[in-house]
C-alpha cells in the first residue's frame, strides 16, 4: 500500500464503488409487490382427491385436485339453488326469532288486559266510597287501563316506523332467498361491467356495505361500513349499487313482514374484473 500514491488509491476505490453501483439491479417495490397481488389464491375446502396435481393452482386446497371446478372464467359466486344460505349468521336470526316472539307476547298480554277490564264488574254506587273491596277493585281497574294504555302506545309507535328485515347468511325464508340472489346477481353483473377505475387504471380491493331496499324496490341508502382502504373505491361501489337500482316489489308474502330489506355484503373486485359480493354479519 505504501508503493501507491494517494491519487491511485483514490482512483481504485472510485473504480471499485462504481463497478458495485453498475452491478446492483434496483426494483419498484410496489411493482414487486404487484406481483403477489395480481396472482391471489384463495383458500377452499374440497370433498375430493386426485393424484394428480394442476398446471396452473388458482385456490389452495387441502388435497391436490386436477381439473375440479373448472369454469371458463373465475369460479361461482354462490351456489345453486339460490337459497344456499347455511349455519352462518345464527345471531342475527335468534335476534329476529326473538323479536317477533316478544311482539307475539304483547299482543297476547294487550288480549288478556282487556279480557280481565271486560270481566270486571262496574263501580257498584249502593255500596260507600270507603268500601275496601272496591277501592281495592278499582284500584286494580286503574293499574289495568295504565298498563294497557302502555303496550297500546308501543305498539303504535312500533306500527308507525318501517318494519325492518335484516338479511344474514342465515336466512332460510325462500321468499327472501330468492330475493336476495336476484338482487346480488343484478349488482354483481353492474359491477363487472362496469368495473371501477381510475385515471386509467382499475381499482381491485374489498369492502363492506349495507344496502337497504324499500319495499317498492328503491334503494334508500348505502352504507361503507368497512372500507377498502381507498376512497374512490368505496364511492365507486356505492354508486354502482345505487344504478342497479330500483329492483324488484317485495311480494306480498315479503310485505307481510318487511317493509324494508338491509342487507350487509363484502363486495370483492377481482383481479380478473369482476365483483363478487357475499353476505356477511360484518
Amino acid at each position: 500500500m505504501k508503493s501507491f500514491s494517494t491519487l491511485q488509491i483514490a482512483l481504485g476505490a472510485s473504480v471499485l464503488v462504481h463497478a458495485a453501483v453498475l452491478t446492483t439491479r434496483f426494483v419498484d417495490p410496489e411493482s414487486f409487490n404487484r406481483v403477489f397481488h395480481d396472482t391471489p389464491l384463495e383458500v377452499i375446502l374440497v370433498n375430493a382427491k386426485s393424484n394428480e396435481k394442476p398446471d396452473t393452482a388458482k385456490a389452495i386446497a387441502q388435497v391436490s385436485l386436477a381439473g375440479g371446478g373448472e369454469l371458463e372464467k373465475g369460479r361461482a359466486t354462490s351456489p345453486l339453488p339460490p337459497s344456499a344460505f347455511t349455519n352462518f349468521g345464527e345471531a342475527a336470526e335468534d335476534a329476529q326469532r326473538k323479536t317477533e316472539a316478544l311482539q307475539e307476547q304483547q299482543a297476547q298480554l294487550l288480549v288478556q288486559i282487556k279480557k280481565q277490564l271486560t270481566s270486571m264488574p262496574p263501580p257498584d254506587p249502593k255500596l260507600p266510597a270507603n268500601d275496601p273491596a272496591q277501592a281495592e277493585r278499582e284500584e286494580k281497574r286503574r293499574q289495568l287501563i295504565k298498563i294497557l294504555a302502555e303496550i297500546e302506545k308501543r305498539i303504535n309507535e312500533e306500527n308507525a316506523r318501517p318494519k325492518k328485515r335484516y338479511i344474514s347468511p342465515a336466512t332460510r325464508e325462500e321468499v327472501y332467498a330468492i330475493y336476495y340472489d336476484s338482487l346480488r346477481r343484478k349488482i354483481e353483473d353492474e359491477g363487472t361491467s362496469n368495473f371501477p377505475e381510475l385515471a386509467g387504471r382499475k381499482l381491485y380491493g374489498e369492502l363492506t356495505m349495507i344496502v337497504t331496499v324499500n319495499f317498492d324496490g328503491r334503494i334508500l341508502a348505502t352504507e361503507v361500513v368497512e372500507t377498502s382502504g381507498n376512497l374512490t373505491l368505496d364511492r365507486r361501489a356505492q354508486s354502482i349499487v345505487r344504478s342497479t337500482g330500483p329492483f324488484e316489489k317485495f311480494t306480498d308474502a315479503m310485505r307481510r313482514k318487511a317493509d324494508q330489506l338491509v342487507v350487509v355484503s363484502r363486495f370483492k373486485f377481482n383481479r380478473d374484473e369482476t365483483l363478487e359480493t357475499k353476505l356477511t354479519n360484518r
